[in-house]
């Protein structure tokens, strides 16, 4: 073994940086910092400063609102149409109230210069939800029948729906949704496939405003009945100091390793990601902490940034509480939530030990040292502080994973967090802190369940102008009826549709049109959504708009372009494993247990070489070749076949033995 790839031989430089990296541990980033960051790189942070009657009001709704969403899953058999009707009002209500009406509306003190025109969009907003909920046995007996209310007040909440999203998440995706608006009344004069005979106003306003399958469909459902009460689980966990415990954990189980920081990073952004579901913040929240920590240790700039963006974007498809897309996706396939964390578990797994892999060959190659263990938390001393907070995330795991329903596992789980965290005094919630804790809910389930209400409009244009399937048959007419180019193509689709987009919405847009395609050619629906969901996610690294790799280049200084195409570099292993599970669903957990054994076994190998590949790095640097044969290796892997598993073997067997032979060469004396 040479002698770079031994950690144990430290440089008096890599001395001086781990003493750097050991005082910089000791120090904590200020919440005022974090929320700065967040404002700068996460759109969905960017609220403006609120004061006087305004903040009262927000304070009060927030509370409100988490009251209602708690006595819905835990109490009420209020109509779905009028739980949702309600959830809009809150959501349109404090969008207009907490988010500025354009970036230049923030003055210097963070305040709001157009407070009364966003209280009268605040007023028409919650006015054209509620008129479904107040009107609902109405509108039930007029079939379907459009009167002038009904014009009015749809087209009202069908602009505030999209002013509201330009408000929160920028103007790309109001546009996209505005497109497709626009497709509905123009679609006759669209030559070729993609021509309709077109809807008229009383049409469109009946399906997008007053159906089930507009605005008000499945994903705003969601948004009301899981979506805000796993935010605000998470919101409670980390003011209850589980986070942090979290954070200060992964230090502890893996700091002292060689690249310690990154692995830090993994660890921490995985779990927290766990429990927020939101890529960017989660760049900020611990990015804030460990990409400074990695760039001290020896890491260069970018690929601190990039492995930040990789390891937070992983968590939002990490059971078992997994990114606001995942409950989206049970309620479209009408399938348990249990059963989509079951499929995404082993697929997660290879995610990050694929990214494990790669900053540890990073770290060999560079020499990289950890953290020295005294300068650590000691693990036992944290649990022994914080382990009574995990009872309530288990007990969650356990009523998921025993079938009971999701909004009934999320009720009950917070109940119990808000007992157990009373048993002692270093997590006991305050009056205050559970005011704070009703305000971040809301203001981070605003954010959500807006891009739920919108994307429910483009769902609508979809479902009543058959667009869907044309967009399929236009996929499979290019790809040629072949299962591999269609992925390609249903990849493309995903990550494209997903620019610039929250993970929720780029799921949805997909989702509307992507896995039909597959389907048709035998893939099973939930493995096409999953496959759909995956890339949906990983458009927060890929270039050009890669949201997440912008965030973590912003903390780590760099090139963000450099950033995001070294994102994808170190996290080529996640989008490989879509593939991987599409041609051997035991990846999944379906089939026979050694079947399943055996495919978990050969696809760590896969992952191991191919983070091994884009590193250049397995016993010791990598030649050019080398780094393709092992990137074949990976390859062939994919498919779970005995022959093409043996033959991914051999290459890579052929190149260790290269590189044990040339290790020994330069070992011997001359």
């Amino acid at each position: 073994m040479s002698e770079i790839s031994d950690p144990g031989k430290r440089t008096a430089e890599n001395d001086q940086v781990s003493t750097a990296a050991e005082e910089k541990i000791n120090s904590e980033v200020s919440e005022q910092d974090v929320d700065e960051l967040l404002k700068k790189y996460d759109t969905e942070s960017n609220f403006v400063k609120s004061e006087g009657f305004t903040k009262k009001a927000v304070t009060v709704i927030s509370i409100l609102m988490a009251v209602y969403q708690m006595y819905i899953a835990g109490f009420s058999f209020l109509n779905l149409n009028k739980q949702r009707a309600i959830h809009l009002a809150f959501i349109l209500v404090l969008i207009y109230l907490v988010y500025p009406t354009f970036r230049k509306a923030v003055g210097k003190n963070g305040k709001n210069k157009y407070l009364v025109f966003d209280w009268i969009m605040a007023v028409l907003g919650a006015a054209g939800a509620l008129y479904i909920c107040f009107n609902y046995d109405a509108l039930t007996l007029r079939n379907g029948a459009v009167i002038t209310t009904d014009y009015i007040f749809g087209i009202i909440t069908i602009i505030s729906v999209l002013y509201a999203t330009w408000r929160v998440q920028g103007w790309v995706l109001p546009v996209l949704v505005g497109i497709f608006v626009l497709y509905a009344f123009t679609c006759q004069y669209i030559p070729g496939l993609l021509q309709h005979k077109g809807f008229s106003l009383r049409r469109i306003i009946a399906q997008l405003y007053l159906g089930n399958e507009g605005i008000m469909g499945i994903p705003l459902g969601t948004s009301c009945t899981f979506i805000y009460l796993f935010i605000f689980f998470g919101v409670i966990l980390g003011e209850t100091g589980l986070s942090r415990y979290l954070c200060d954990l992964a230090m502890s189980l893996c700091g002292d390793k060689p690249g310690g920081p990154a692995k830090i990073s993994i660890l921490s952004s995985g779990f927290m990601g766990m429990i927020s579901g939101n890529a960017v913040a989660n760049v900020v929240t611990t990015g804030a902490f460990t990409i400074p920590l990695m760039k001290r240790t020896g890491y260069d700039n970018h690929f601190a940034g990039a492995v930040e963006a990789v390891a937070s974007t992983g968590g939002q498809i990490m059971p078992p509480v997994m990114g606001s897309a995942a409950f989206i996706m049970a309620e479209m396939l009408g399938i348990s939530y249990r059963n989509i964390i079951i499929m995404a578990l082993v697929p997660a797994v290879l995610y990050y030990v694929a990214l494990w892999f790669a900053v540890d060959f990073e770290a060999r190659k560079k020499g990289l040292s950890g953290i020295s263990k005294e300068n650590l938390p000691a693990a036992w001393e944290l649990t022994k502080q914080y382990w009574h907070l995990l009872i309530p995330v288990i007990m969650l795991v356990g009523l998921i994973c025993a079938g009971f329903s999701t909004n009934f596992c999320a009720f009950w789980s917070i109940i119990a967090l808000f007992v157990i965290s009373s048993l002692r005094k270093n997590s006991r919630l305050s009056l205050k802190t559970i005011v704070r804790i009703c305000e971040k809910a809301a203001k981070q389930a605003v954010a959500a369940g807006i891009c739920t209400a919108v994307v429910g409009i483009l769902i609508g244009v979809v479902n009543m102008s058959g667009l869907g399937l044309k967009l399929s048959s236009i996929i499979l007419t290019v790809a040629q009826n072949k299962l591999l180019p269609t992925l390609l193509l249903t990849m493309l689709a995903c990550i494209i549709l997903g620019m610039g987009l929250p993970t929720s919405a780029a799921y949805i847009v997909a989702a509307t049109v992507a896995p039909l395609a597959m389907v048709k050619l035998g893939i099973p629906v939930e493995h096409a959504h999953l496959f759909v969901f995956y890339y949906a996610c990983l458009s927060s690294i890929t270039p050009p708009v890669a949201l997440a790799a912008f965030a973590g280049a912003g903390i780590a200084e760099a090139n963000p372009n450099k950033v995001g195409w070294t994102a994808v570099r170190v996290g080529l292993a996640a989008f490989i494993i879509p593939y991987m599970f599409i041609y051997s669903p035991t990846l999944l957990l379906e089939g026979t247990v050694l079947r399943i054994i055996i495919s978990i076994i050969t696809a760590l190998v896969g992952v191991y070489l191919l983070s091994s590949s884009t590193i250049g790095f397995l016993r010791t640097d990598a030649k050019w070749y080398e780094r393709i044969c092992l990137l074949g290796a990976a390859l062939l892997l994919v498919d779970g076949g005995l022959v093409t598993d043996a033959c991914g073997l051999c290459l890579a067997g052929l190149v260790f033995l290269l590189q044990t032979f040339r290790l020994r060469h330069t070992a011997s004396p001359a």
